[in-house]
């Protein structure tokens, strides 16, 4: 009689695991499919162009967050120096996002057109021509290395599959190639029409300003 009892215990408290694992699997799948729903957009927040998709890539590489963080505040003393405070929607082509946690330097999410392309490409190669007392490091590598557009394809299309808008004709590996040379070019003639000097077009340095540019200028705000 007791084995029975048991027994039935058991059936009744393996139909209750059964049901609670059931409700706590809907509980968790269901957000899943309503996600992209949820998710808030701002329309003039636009995916990054392949060069600029580099450029984030060594930025992250450098560990460059560990020094910048990339998140204004809603506090007077930080929107009068960067501007108007971060919003989700400006985040929502980041993977993953550059928040950083430590300002070792400025906040770098309305750095985008406060300076000229010729002054990151002083910058970057030694922090203190541009901002005296800088303890950034020289990035002298950046104007050597030839940046490496091998994978920018394969990138953009992960990034389509998790959600980034990139249509086929944006994933098309020759417009891809011809895009990036295109903004490189115009960015490095822009540095030599203002520095006097020549300025090769398929370096890092040349992504990472592009990347740098970018940070912020989607949200119009500076007159």
């Amino acid at each position: 009689m007791n084995h029975k009892k048991i027994e039935a215990k058991s059936a009744v408290m393996g139909v209750m695991v059964a049901i609670l694992v059931s409700i706590g699997g809907i509980v968790e799948i269901v957000p899943l499919y309503t996600v992209q729903e949820q998710i808030v957009k701002i329309d003039d927040v636009k995916p990054y162009r392949p060069l600029e998709l580099e450029g984030r890539d060594i930025y992250i590489r450098e560990g460059c967050y560990t020094c910048h963080s990339q998140a204004v505040r809603p506090f007077r003393d930080e929107t009068e120096r960067y501007g108007p405070y971060s919003k989700a929607g400006e985040y929502v082509y980041d993977r993953p996002f550059q928040w950083g946690s430590k300002r070792t330097g400025p906040d770098l999410h309305r750095d985008g057109g406060k300076n000229k392309d010729s002054w990151h490409y002083l910058h970057f190669k030694n922090p203190r021509d541009t901002s005296p007392g800088s303890i950034m490091p020289n990035y002298p590598w950046l104007y050597e290395n030839k940046l490496d557009t091998s994978l920018t394809v394969q990138k953009m299309t992960v990034l389509a599959k998790l959600g980034t808008p990139y249509s086929e004709s944006d994933l098309d590996p020759e417009k891809v190639e011809r895009r990036l040379k295109q903004d490189a070019e115009r960015l490095a003639a822009r540095i030599k029409t203002d520095l006097g000097e020549e300025v090769p077009s398929d370096t890092e340095v040349i992504a990472l300003i592009a990347y740098m540019q970018k940070l912020g200028k989607d949200i119009k705000w500076r007159d």
